[in-house]
């Protein structure tokens, strides 16, 4: 299978896991999510909004908000969460809204996902002139050992996906700017397992497969050190935000 086929396949993956996507994965910090919008006027696009995260916050600080997704099991846990927002399907490469409708644009989690040559014209399209892009990622701390570990056992047999490396937005955006946020979210050792359950390589294994990805961290829970005792864990990560400007 050819690598953007493989992608693809993994990309439509969440459509099986939304409810435990929902319940397992973070939420963004709030002083990223005001660093994307500081100067930012209009109504907010949040494109591959999935099952509402970035919404959700961006809702609370008063914005108007639209979200799009391919995943009509995403959006629907999306208008049960936040039934005032217009949710509808459509991706990066084709977004269903107008001309000039947004302010701001933000991808939270799916920058990687997405065919920047067809998506970079479509954002261009939807933001009003001089509007904004902002890109968002929730990343694991991996510089943590027992994180590092984790990680290789979530991900164990497949090809990675995610892109660590810094994104690349052409024109007619502007140069990136990059902020930076390290926090913790607390889980219980069900939940450490949900968000496993959530990641797409493991929505994309077989049964047996999935079961020894199950065990094997059960065993890490039990018997690492800085676990082993303890109900509830701090999981840390490091938050990543770019934004980038309309023909800046």
């Amino acid at each position: 299978m050819r690598p953007r086929q493989q992608r693809d396949l993994h990309a439509a993956s969440f459509d099986r896991a939304a409810d435990v996507y929902d319940a397992s994965r973070p939420s963004y910090p709030a002083d990223a999510v005001s660093w994307l919008l500081d100067g930012v006027e209009g109504p907010v696009l949040d494109l591959g909004a999935g099952t509402g995260k970035l919404t959700a916050a961006l809702v609370e600080r008063g914005r108007d908000v639209t979200a799009v997704d391919p995943s009509p099991e995403m959006l629907r846990v999306l208008r049960d969460r936040l039934p005032g927002v217009e949710a509808m399907e459509g991706t990066a490469e084709r977004i269903p809204t107008p001309d000039g409708a947004f302010g701001l644009v933000v991808v939270a989690q799916a920058w990687h996902w997405v065919d920047a040559d067809l998506a970079v014209p479509e954002v261009a399209r939807v933001l009003r002139p001089g509007g904004r892009l902002g890109l968002i990622w929730n990343e694991r701390d991996e510089s943590v050992g027992w994180v590092r570990e984790l990680g290789q056992l979530m991900d164990a047999g497949t090809a990675a996906f995610d892109d660590e490396s810094e994104p690349v937005v052409p024109a007619p955006f502007g140069p990136l700017e990059k902020h930076q946020t390290s926090w913790v979210q607390p889980l219980t050792h069900d939940g450490l397992l949900d968000l496993a359950r959530s990641r797409s390589y493991f929505i994309t294994k077989d049964a047996d497969a999935q079961a020894a990805v199950i065990q094997s961290l059960r065993r890490l829970l039990r018997e690492h050190p800085d676990l082993a005792g303890h109900d509830v864990i701090e999981l840390p990560y490091v938050t990543r935000s770019y934004r980038t400007a309309l023909g800046a």
